[in-house]
């Protein structure tokens, strides 16, 4: 019989780790008290309020994988911005490149030669011939679905259930009883996004079909990889039956590479020879610094000079930001020096070893959960293997993940606070992957009550 937590002994040990985090963080309680007079919740942006214990951790000073806080605690970090650090904390390429450019000019709107070198190295890496560059994967995401609906004539958008992608309206859809309705807590959606939307189930071909039948879906906007509800892997041929599907009812097909570019330098896409018309990606490509990018192919480019006005101007693709010299050199100090093939091979290496902690640790005390990994990022649930995302939301176990993200957090090993996915630096060290092996160790060991 498979083990099981007792849920009254699972309550004791939260709260005995919520005691032992306010005791060791007596300066970030009182800056966040401090904050609350001037920021709503004391945070400068909300979605900050999602780590556990009453008040956030304040940080002093981040370098490579590692993170000291204001009470001078250090940590091992595997949250890593939510990839957007996946660098690791401030590399001294992207540092050094910031630096140079910062001194020659932060924006002008007007192109330089690292646009050019950035756009020739993610053609090299996802195989699209043409860029075009953004601050955010939300806004390259945004303007990506633009195009798609001016090229195709079409009004709606497909995802999949419980997908990620930024905070694109049109992909705060969800699945309920079969039905598209808006996401729980989508905060002042504009309009209902069963109107824009068709979501269907990640490893679903037959629903796909069903949906796109309908003829009304300019692009179909995926992760190849299911990557905020957990880690969830395309089934066999799932991919190619997406490719035939879209190119037979004339959808675009959009793939989101933001959090599956851990599965190396050129992301899934590569890594999987996948075929999309348009390709997008943010977070991590400049080490932090706001950048992304949106690539498509040499039809699509056609399509658009034909189609689209001589400037687009105002017609929401672009902003005044958008590929500004800083951003563009971050982004090719990142490219060229930080995420290389080497560095991916390492932190590959390290995800497999965590990977394998975690695993063993299951297999030994006997729990129904299990642990995912893709590429240089890997991740632990509280429930049997989903195949897509109702199924992962559906075995959701709020209250394992605030203990086992707290129990880490004391212990030095920060893991990203909404769902325990770890993600492997440049900086990260098998000493790093050991030591959250014996922390999780130790962790199971105390759910399930063997001495410690």
């Amino acid at each position: 019989m498979p083990a099981t937590v007792d849920r009254d002994h699972l309550t004791g040990l939260i709260r005995r780790e919520e005691a032992t985090f306010e005791e060791r963080h007596p300066n970030s309680r009182e800056l966040h008290e401090r904050a609350r007079r001037s920021m709503l919740d004391g945070v400068p942006m909300h979605w900050m309020t999602e780590w556990v214990g009453r008040f956030p951790v304040f940080v002093d000073h981040a370098e490579g994988a590692r993170f000291t806080d204001v009470d001078g605690n250090e940590y091992v970090d595997l949250c890593l911005g939510d990839t957007g650090a996946m660098t690791g904390h401030s590399p001294p390429a992207t540092v050094a490149a910031v630096n140079r450019q910062i001194a020659r000019g932060i924006t002008v709107m007007l192109p330089g030669e690292d646009s050019i070198w950035v756009g020739e190295e993610m053609t090299r890496r996802f195989g699209l011939p043409f860029w075009q560059f953004a601050l955010s994967a939300t806004d390259a995401n945004r303007f990506t679905i633009r195009l798609a609906r001016h090229l195709t004539k079409r009004p709606k958008v497909m995802v999949h259930n419980w997908c990620y992608h930024g905070s694109v309206d049109e992909t705060f859809a969800i699945l309920e009883n079969g039905k598209v309705v808006t996401r729980t807590n989508n905060i002042g959606p504009p309009v209902d996004p069963a109107l824009t939307s068709r979501v269907v189930e990640f490893n679903d071909l037959e629903g796909l079909e069903r949906e796109l039948a309908n003829g009304d879906v300019a692009c179909c906007l995926f992760e190849p990889a299911l990557t905020n509800i957990g880690i969830v892997l395309p089934d066999p041929g799932y991919h190619d039956g997406v490719r035939e599907l879209t190119r037979k009812y004339g959808t675009f097909l959009v793939i989101d590479e933001t959090h599956t570019i851990c599965t190396g330098p050129g992301g899934f896409t590569r890594a999987h020879d996948l075929d999309p018309d348009f390709l997008t990606c943010g977070k991590l490509l400049a080490g932090g610094v706001p950048a992304a990018a949106y690539g498509f192919t040499a039809e699509i480019a056609s399509q658009m000079d034909a189609k689209l006005p001589k400037p687009v101007d105002v017609g929401g693709i672009g902003g005044t930001l958008a590929g500004n010299a800083l951003s563009l050199a971050a982004m090719r100090g990142t490219l060229e020096h930080v995420l290389t093939d080497e560095a991916f091979e390492r932190m590959i290496g390290h995800a497999v070893d965590f990977n394998q902690g975690v695993q063993d640790a299951i297999d030994r005390t006997d729990l129904p959960w299990h642990v995912t990994r893709l590429g240089c990022r890997a991740e632990y649930r509280f429930q049997p293997l989903p195949r897509n995302g109702g199924e992962a939301e559906a075995g959701t176990d709020h209250d394992l993940d605030v203990f086992m993200h707290l129990y880490a957090l004391n212990r030095g090993i920060l893991l990203t606070p909404f769902h325990n996915m770890a993600l492997m630096c440049p900086a990260t060290t098998g000493e790093d992957v050991a030591r959250h092996t014996e922390v999780f160790n130790q962790a199971v060991d105390e759910l399930v009550g063997v001495r410690v």
